[in-house]
């Protein structure tokens, strides 16, 4: 797995090594679905917002260049954005592709959640302050 590091004097984005990686079976999925859309330059958007049962959600979103000030993550060709608040809760983090009988999509393995909904796709920091009490993500998988 080769990760790259660019530099763009042109824009203010920060290019970091390692900072939210993909593993292989995520990097080939991410560029079949870049190809399948007709966007091969795009990179995908991963941030990290307000919300769900544990306080904090995952989303991910194609974009065609990154913003300013974002940390992008080549790898092998394929991009990652990702802001600076979302990376304070992404920094190694990797991003798999996991196919189920419920379905497949892109799944967080992130070593800054001290908890995880159900479902995966919401989860609070050590230093998020978030509460799961009473809350639910909406998303069906029973967590609250």
């Amino acid at each position: 797995m080769a990760t790259e590091i660019l530099t763009d004097v042109t824009q203010s984005f920060e290019v970091v090594e390692a900072a939210v990686l993909l593993t292989p079976l995520a990097e080939t999925k991410l560029r079949d679905l870049l190809m399948a859309r007709n966007i091969p330059n795009h990179g995908l958007r991963v941030f990290v917002a307000g919300g769900g049962c544990s306080g904090l959600q995952y989303g991910m979103a194609f974009e065609a260049q990154p913003r300013d000030f974002d940390t992008v993550v080549d790898q092998n060709g394929v991009r990652l954005f990702v802001d600076p608040t979302s990376l304070m809760y992404l920094s190694g983090a990797n991003i798999d592709f996991v196919d189920s009988l419920m379905g497949g999509g892109f799944k967080i393995e992130n070593p800054n959640a001290v908890s995880a909904c159900g479902c995966g796709s919401s989860f609070k920091t050590k230093d998020s302050g978030a509460t799961d009490e009473g809350a639910s993500c909406g998303s069906g998988c029973g967590c609250h």
